[in-house]
């Protein structure tokens, strides 16, 4: 063979292509399936990190409205100086105790000074009572209807990591599988270029000894160079897809992990799925899927402020009763008898807006958002029957495909052989095994194709059922 430039070059592409793919597939490698990627990333990634963030707010809000009903301390001093004068000093410690809805227990004491003081007031007083809403708020008050829809937070807050969750592992699933389509690529075209590069080297020592035409010989350099090419290209899309994979992969300490260059991802088949499974994932979609179970708890929300708004239709009516008791040190003269009758305090308070415009505006303005969340049920629930349906038809077809393909692969390596033992014979030409061998690549190509949309397909199913398969 005349060492010619071209001759140079296409021999030293070939000796850098062999050593990639020396130290791409002769290195000892690893299986990196899609369940190890799968925990490493719900287990590390910031992401999934970040969703867990859902509930402990869920659970600061919760206790915010727990909140309402603490025990409340409050001090109140009041004094009036004037011309030297002592009109007064007055300090009031008091408790209040919610109980229930408006229900309020309450305790003090009282100490009063001073010239200017009322009549009514005594120097030292202790008192102890409750406060009970006879009309509004004796059901549910706005505390209780608070506290109530704060307590479907946390159902909702975990209904929205699983939704983000269920989000990133469908997009991550993506990237592994399409990671997997770029390696069986950069296989097939690494073997599709040893065989075009042994070829040449043959057809070339065979041209310089007169065995092999030269127009053979410059055939098989042409299929050397389209394939390199080829082969070039699927390395810079492994390399990228590998980039793409390792964006998910992080480690406890919440830092950035590269793709071990000895991984490799994991075989698949696309086996059709039985029609039962996707029969369970539609019959139990209301209990998995949480866009579903979003929207079950909003309208329990509204349910509860349904009936607060209801409460708030009737008039205010509050009667409070206190105990007054004089402390010992203080009593100039014994406790008359009747002690309930002659030491109390009574408050009674009632009031209604006469048209009541305002709450009946609430009261429709929640009924209306019923109606439309319940609107909004139905739409997403048809929604992601339909989505389930059609990823369940894409992943019956594409099963269906890939079998059909085996089986022609099979086919045209039996063509390409006997092609090959043609042209041993002098029956056949290096054009027509090149066309057959590069017609199998290509179909070799097409059914990793089509086994990256399998898996694609089954995480849409995954993602639209909320499920695992």
């Amino acid at each position: 063979m005349k060492l010619t430039r071209k001759n140079i070059y296409i021999l030293g592409l070939s000796w850098l292509l062999s050593l990639f793919s020396l130290k791409v597939f002769s290195q000892k490698t690893e299986v990196f399936s899609f369940q190890d990627f799968q925990e490493i990333v719900l287990k590390n990634h910031p992401v999934i990190k970040q969703a867990n963030l859902y509930l402990d707010d869920a659970k600061a809000e919760l206790i915010q409205a727990r909140g309402q009903f603490d025990p409340k301390l409050s001090t109140n001093f009041d004094r009036k100086s004037l011309d030297g004068k002592d009109y007064y000093n007055r300090l009031e410690s008091t408790l209040k105790v919610p109980i229930y809805s408006g229900i309020e227990l309450k305790g003090g004491y009282e100490q009063n000074s001073g010239t200017r003081l009322r009549s009514d007031e005594s120097a030292s007083l202790i008192f102890t009572g409750i406060s009970v809403p006879l009309g509004q708020g004796l059901l549910i008050d706005a505390r209780r209807n608070t506290l109530l829809q704060a307590k479907l937070l946390g159902n909702m807050a975990q209904a929205e990591r699983q939704k983000t969750l269920n989000k990133f592992i469908f997009s991550a699933a993506k990237d592994y599988w399409e990671w997997y389509l770029s390696y069986q690529k950069l296989k097939l075209n690494q073997e599709a270029f040893q065989m075009a590069d042994e070829r040449f080297k043959l057809l070339s020592e065979r041209t310089r000894i007169g065995e092999a035409a030269a127009i053979d010989s410059i055939e098989a350099r042409i299929t050397v160079q389209d394939r390199s090419i080829a082969l070039e290209q699927s390395m810079l899309e492994f390399q990228n897809a590998s980039l793409a994979l390792s964006n998910y992969l992080w480690n406890s300490s919440e830092q950035p992990l590269e793709l071990s260059s000895n991984f490799i991802p994991q075989e698949t088949q696309g086996v059709a799925i039985e029609r039962q499974k996707v029969d369970d994932i539609l019959k139990n979609l209301e209990q998995n899927h949480p866009e579903i179970a979003k929207i079950i708890l909003k309208q329990k929300q509204l349910r509860i402020e349904e009936g607060f708004r209801k409460e708030m239709l009737k008039p205010q009516f509050n009667v409070s009763f206190n105990f007054l008791q004089v402390p010992l040190a203080y009593q100039k003269e014994s406790v008359p008898s009747g002690f309930l009758v002659n030491n109390h305090k009574i408050g009674v308070n009632f009031e209604m807006p006469l048209f009541l415009r305002k709450e009946r505006g609430k009261l429709q303005s929640v009924r209306i958002k019923q109606l439309q969340t319940s609107f909004d049920k139905t739409i997403i629930e048809r929604e992601l029957r339909i989505a389930v349906e059609s990823a369940y038809n894409e992943v019956q077809n594409l099963a269906k495909q890939i079998e059909q393909q085996l089986v022609a692969n099979s086919n045209q390596a039996k063509l390409l052989e006997a092609e090959k033992q043609k042209f041993l014979l002098g029956e056949s030409t290096l054009f027509l095994i090149n066309s057959r061998e590069t017609k199998l690549i290509e179909m070799k190509t097409k059914l990793e194709t089509l086994k990256s949309k399998y898996e694609k397909a089954i995480a849409t199913l995954q993602y639209s059922g909320a499920v695992q398969l």
